[in-house]
């Protein structure tokens, strides 16, 4: 199966859920993002090691890659290997110069763990179609705040809740105007519902 090269490009905090980061991935040579909703403590820690902060103390991800040198093995890549019912699943790709072995992980740790050993990040096209969202260069007539005639507003923090009770081509539109407005977190969502609708 060919693998797909991501990059991160962006973490932003969760306007809907508490305590909740949007890490959005994008393609290497590409205009695909695939953004993913991650925990406090891991988005800590990426943005950690993205800005170069050492802490007073390691963090479980650090630990991690002194226990691996220590005892002679590297990671080689970290793979975002499937998603099942909108939860993604990754593997750390790791060898000792003769055995290569894959760790099962969560991508937020993963992620986490690969940035510190400096290891690309792959995803399979796959995982890619499904849950990744075409970035666009058009902008549409309500990404600029144009309405047509008796079209409602609809509010940007939008529930999921909500989100069931539009049409697929309103959808559609909705996902268009949260890619313009850069909105990952928004788009996910919408994407997410329209791939139960599928």
């Amino acid at each position: 199966m060919d693998k797909i090269r991501l990059e991160i490009l962006g973490l932003s905090s969760s306007q809907s859920q508490s305590g909740s980061f949007a890490l959005v991935l994008g393609e290497v040579n590409g205009n695909r993002r695939l953004p993913i909703i991650i925990g406090m403590f891991e988005a800590q820690a990426i943005a950690i090691e993205i800005e170069r902060i050492t802490p007073n103390r390691p963090m479980t991800h650090d630990l991690f890659k002194s226990f691996a040198h220590n005892f002679k093995f590297d990671v080689n890549e970290v793979l975002i290997s499937d998603l099942k019912e909108g939860v993604f699943f990754a593997k750390l790709i790791c060898s000792n110069g003769e055995q290569t072995v894959e760790i099962d992980s969560r991508p937020s740790d993963a992620i986490a763990i690969g940035i510190r050993f400096s290891v690309p990040i792959f995803t399979y096209e796959a995982v890619l179609s499904e849950a990744g969202i075409i970035l666009t260069d058009e902008v549409t007539e309500e990404s600029k705040g144009v309405l047509e005639e008796g079209e409602e507003p609809v509010a940007a923090t939008s529930s999921v809740e909500e989100l069931k009770d539009y049409s697929t081509e309103k959808l559609q539109d909705l996902l268009k105007d949260a890619l313009n407005n850069e909105d990952y977190e928004r788009a996910a969502k919408i994407r997410d519902e329209m791939n139960k609708r599928n």
